[in-house]
């Protein structure tokens, strides 16, 4: 069934076990009234918004040398993908303390990620204006995924996305993270110019068609996510040769929005949005 996909997706990966739960009243990075835990607590947004920054992501050279060359993404994008999002879940529903253990790691990791692009321009993965586009696009992806695909979010909500990550972002290094939706807007316009298609972004997205993230009688509706993914996708990007042929079908948007707003209702009790709001009650 597909709450059942669902709730392997958005399991932990080995290793990276969090008690949501607990301890009790315990706040998180991001407050509990804040729009990031409505859009962080749908799976299709999560899905579509993800696919979505990585592609941004991966149009800029120095970040795309980076994570290509130095991760495992090629050889296993299941579990890749699946300790990004979980990375991403802790960020905005763990305790505070377990959200700064883990942004700790990530970035002494990353501190060792160093190397040059293909043209010759060497790159470091804690670079904080290399750490200012991931977490743009990411949060970008997460809000436009939820906006377009589950419920129309104001012009406040979307820059509340941003406000509410700027905690995370100064965590994790990133030089003046965009503080709102017009500051995401400006940064994109200013990267724009630095941002090129490559035979990278073609093989991300066959990745992301062919991966076993949802069981096999799922794929045909994972590719049509990923399609959403690249519909969504702002220019320069969306316009790239690799994608022209990735976007979406008539009629799909509305079925995705319909899968979109039901993934919303969907009880899902043992994953972290709902064992966080749990710690929350009095």
């Amino acid at each position: 069934m597909l709450p059942t996909a669902i709730r392997d997706l958005m399991q932990p990966p080995p290793g990276l076990d969090v008690d949501f739960s607990a301890p009790r009243g315990a706040e998180a990075l991001v407050p509990a009234d804040g729009i990031s835990w409505r859009i962080f607590a749908n799976p299709l947004a999560l899905f579509i918004g993800g696919v979505g920054a990585v592609l941004l992501e991966l149009a800029e050279p120095a970040v795309r040398s980076g994570v290509w060359d130095h991760s495992n993404f090629r050889k296993d994008p299941v579990t890749r993908l699946r300790r990004t999002g979980f990375a991403a879940l802790v960020t905005v529903y763990a305790p505070r303390a377990e959200a700064q253990r883990m942004i700790g790691r990530v970035v002494r990791m990353h501190d060792r990620v160093t190397g040059t692009t293909p043209d010759g321009t060497p790159y470091h993965a804690n670079d904080p204006q290399l750490l200012r586009w991931v977490h743009a696009t990411a949060l970008w992806g997460f809000a436009e995924a939820y906006s377009r695909y589950v419920t129309p979010l104001s012009a406040a909500d979307r820059s509340r996305a941003f406000i509410e990550g700027q905690e995370a972002a100064h965590l994790y290094g990133a030089t003046e993270p965009p503080a709102d939706w017009a500051a995401w807007e400006r940064l994109l316009h200013e990267t724009a110019p630095t941002l090129e298609d490559s035979p990278t972004l073609g093989e991300l997205l066959d990745l992301m068609d062919n991966a076993p993230l949802l069981p096999a009688w799922l794929r045909p509706l994972q590719r049509m996510l990923v399609r959403a993914a690249v519909e969504m996708t702002p220019a320069p990007v969306r316009d790239f040769p690799s994608l022209q042929s990735r976007r979406l079908r008539p009629g799909e948007a509305g079925l995705i929005r319909l899968l979109g707003r039901t993934a919303s209702i969907l009880p899902l009790p043992q994953l972290p949005p709902a064992q966080a709001s749990r710690r929350m009650k009095p």
